[in-house]
Protein backbone atom coordinates (compact mmCIF):
# COMPACT_ATOMS: atom_id res chain seq x y z
CA UNK A 1 0.00 0.00 0.00
CA UNK A 2 1.37 3.61 -0.91
CA UNK A 3 0.73 6.42 2.05
CA UNK A 4 -1.26 9.62 2.02
CA UNK A 5 -0.61 12.03 4.98
CA UNK A 6 -3.65 14.17 5.54
CA UNK A 7 -3.01 18.44 5.46
CA UNK A 8 -5.13 21.11 6.40
CA UNK A 9 -7.90 22.12 4.05
CA UNK A 10 -7.31 25.41 2.06
CA UNK A 11 -8.59 27.66 -0.45
CA UNK A 12 -5.13 27.41 -2.15
CA UNK A 13 -4.65 23.96 -1.75
CA UNK A 14 -8.36 22.61 -3.05
CA UNK A 15 -8.20 25.48 -6.12
CA UNK A 16 -8.58 23.20 -8.55
CA UNK A 17 -10.80 20.74 -7.05
CA UNK A 18 -13.60 23.17 -5.90
CA UNK A 19 -14.07 25.70 -3.48
CA UNK A 20 -13.55 25.02 0.42
CA UNK A 21 -16.88 26.70 1.72
CA UNK A 22 -16.28 28.97 4.91
CA UNK A 23 -16.59 31.90 6.86
CA UNK A 24 -13.60 33.55 6.37
CA UNK A 25 -12.82 37.00 6.54
CA UNK A 26 -15.43 39.57 6.83
CA UNK A 27 -18.59 38.43 5.77
CA UNK A 28 -20.26 39.95 2.14
CA UNK A 29 -23.18 41.55 3.57
CA UNK A 30 -24.72 42.45 7.38
CA UNK A 31 -28.50 41.36 7.27
CA UNK A 32 -30.94 40.13 9.54
CA UNK A 33 -30.87 43.91 11.79
CA UNK A 34 -27.11 43.53 12.04
CA UNK A 35 -26.81 40.23 13.98
CA UNK A 36 -25.85 37.75 10.62
CA UNK A 37 -23.10 38.18 8.50
CA UNK A 38 -23.70 36.61 5.15
CA UNK A 39 -20.77 34.64 3.15
CA UNK A 40 -22.15 35.26 -0.33
CA UNK A 41 -22.10 32.47 -3.61
CA UNK A 42 -19.84 30.57 -2.32
CA UNK A 43 -19.82 28.11 -4.59
CA UNK A 44 -19.99 27.48 -8.64
CA UNK A 45 -23.03 24.86 -8.86
CA UNK A 46 -22.84 23.05 -11.80
CA UNK A 47 -25.24 20.77 -13.21
CA UNK A 48 -26.00 19.47 -17.02
CA UNK A 49 -29.44 18.15 -17.91
CA UNK A 50 -30.95 18.43 -14.17
CA UNK A 51 -31.70 20.65 -11.54
CA UNK A 52 -30.18 21.07 -7.82
CA UNK A 53 -31.40 19.60 -5.30
CA UNK A 54 -30.67 19.13 -1.83
CA UNK A 55 -30.48 15.93 0.12
CA UNK A 56 -29.94 15.20 3.67
CA UNK A 57 -27.08 12.19 4.28
CA UNK A 58 -26.15 10.45 7.74
CA UNK A 59 -22.58 8.77 7.34
CA UNK A 60 -21.07 6.44 9.66
CA UNK A 61 -18.12 7.85 11.12
CA UNK A 62 -14.53 6.21 10.20
CA UNK A 63 -10.66 7.14 11.48
CA UNK A 64 -7.44 7.09 10.49
CA UNK A 65 -5.68 5.62 9.55
CA UNK A 66 -8.02 4.53 6.21
CA UNK A 67 -7.50 2.19 3.71
CA UNK A 68 -8.62 3.99 0.52
CA UNK A 69 -9.34 1.51 -2.07
CA UNK A 70 -12.12 3.42 -4.51
CA UNK A 71 -12.80 7.19 -5.72
CA UNK A 72 -15.78 8.05 -7.79
CA UNK A 73 -16.72 11.09 -9.48
CA UNK A 74 -19.37 12.72 -11.02
CA UNK A 75 -19.68 13.75 -14.61
CA UNK A 76 -23.06 15.14 -14.85
CA UNK A 77 -22.83 17.78 -11.68
CA UNK A 78 -21.09 19.21 -8.86
CA UNK A 79 -21.38 18.12 -5.33
CA UNK A 80 -21.61 20.47 -2.56
CA UNK A 81 -20.79 18.36 1.58
CA UNK A 82 -21.98 20.50 3.88
CA UNK A 83 -21.69 19.09 7.90
CA UNK A 84 -24.71 20.31 9.95
CA UNK A 85 -22.53 19.64 12.91
CA UNK A 86 -19.05 21.19 14.08
CA UNK A 87 -16.44 18.29 13.48
CA UNK A 88 -13.73 17.72 10.74
CA UNK A 89 -14.35 15.42 8.50
CA UNK A 90 -11.80 14.14 5.82
CA UNK A 91 -11.42 14.79 1.94
CA UNK A 92 -9.93 13.11 -0.73
CA UNK A 93 -9.64 14.52 -4.49
CA UNK A 94 -7.75 13.47 -7.19
CA UNK A 95 -6.77 14.85 -10.82
CA UNK A 96 -7.91 12.61 -13.77
CA UNK A 97 -4.85 11.33 -15.44
CA UNK A 98 -6.40 9.40 -18.59
CA UNK A 99 -9.91 8.54 -17.05
CA UNK A 100 -8.66 7.32 -13.79
CA UNK A 101 -7.45 9.17 -10.80
CA UNK A 102 -3.88 10.33 -10.28
CA UNK A 103 -2.69 10.04 -7.09
CA UNK A 104 -4.61 11.39 -4.30
CA UNK A 105 -4.34 14.45 -2.40
CA UNK A 106 -6.04 13.98 1.33
CA UNK A 107 -7.41 16.90 3.21
CA UNK A 108 -8.77 17.20 7.39
CA UNK A 109 -11.40 20.09 7.47
CA UNK A 110 -11.46 22.68 9.76
CA UNK A 111 -15.25 22.45 12.02
CA UNK A 112 -17.34 25.13 10.47
CA UNK A 113 -15.74 23.60 6.71
CA UNK A 114 -17.62 22.65 3.60
CA UNK A 115 -16.60 21.62 0.19
CA UNK A 116 -18.01 21.76 -2.97
CA UNK A 117 -16.35 19.23 -5.67
CA UNK A 118 -16.79 20.72 -9.38
CA UNK A 119 -17.90 18.01 -11.93
CA UNK A 120 -16.45 15.17 -12.36
CA UNK A 121 -13.71 15.91 -10.17
CA UNK A 122 -12.26 12.50 -8.54
CA UNK A 123 -13.28 12.30 -5.01
CA UNK A 124 -13.09 9.72 -1.86
CA UNK A 125 -16.58 8.70 0.16
CA UNK A 126 -18.06 10.85 2.60
CA UNK A 127 -15.73 10.25 5.18
CA UNK A 128 -16.93 11.92 8.87
CA UNK A 129 -14.59 11.53 11.70
CA UNK A 130 -17.03 11.83 14.28
CA UNK A 131 -20.62 10.59 15.11
CA UNK A 132 -23.10 12.28 14.06
CA UNK A 133 -21.74 12.28 10.43
CA UNK A 134 -24.65 14.34 8.99
CA UNK A 135 -24.34 16.12 6.58
CA UNK A 136 -26.63 18.65 4.04
CA UNK A 137 -25.77 17.31 0.16
CA UNK A 138 -26.77 19.85 -2.56
CA UNK A 139 -26.14 17.82 -6.52
CA UNK A 140 -27.42 17.45 -9.44
CA UNK A 141 -30.86 15.67 -9.32
CA UNK A 142 -31.90 14.10 -12.99
CA UNK A 143 -32.13 11.04 -15.68
CA UNK A 144 -29.01 9.62 -16.26
CA UNK A 145 -25.86 8.06 -15.22
CA UNK A 146 -23.89 10.36 -12.84
CA UNK A 147 -21.48 8.17 -10.88
CA UNK A 148 -18.47 6.57 -11.93
CA UNK A 149 -16.38 4.23 -9.25
CA UNK A 150 -12.80 3.41 -9.95
CA UNK A 151 -11.24 0.83 -7.73
CA UNK A 152 -7.71 0.81 -7.18
CA UNK A 153 -5.48 -2.24 -7.50
CA UNK A 154 -3.12 -1.29 -4.92
CA UNK A 155 -5.04 0.58 -2.13
CA UNK A 156 -3.73 4.33 -0.40
CA UNK A 157 -3.30 4.46 3.33
CA UNK A 158 -4.72 7.78 4.31
CA UNK A 159 -2.79 9.18 7.71
CA UNK A 160 -2.89 11.68 9.83
CA UNK A 161 -0.34 14.56 9.41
Amino acid sequence: MQNIVTRPLTQEAFAAFGEVLECAGSPDKIINQGKCGRYHNLAALDFVEGSAGISLFNADPRHLPLELDMMERHPQGSQAFIPMVHSSFLVVVAEDDHGMPARPNAFITAPGQAVNYHRNIWHGVLTPLASPGLFAVIDRIGDGANLEEHFFETSYVVTAT
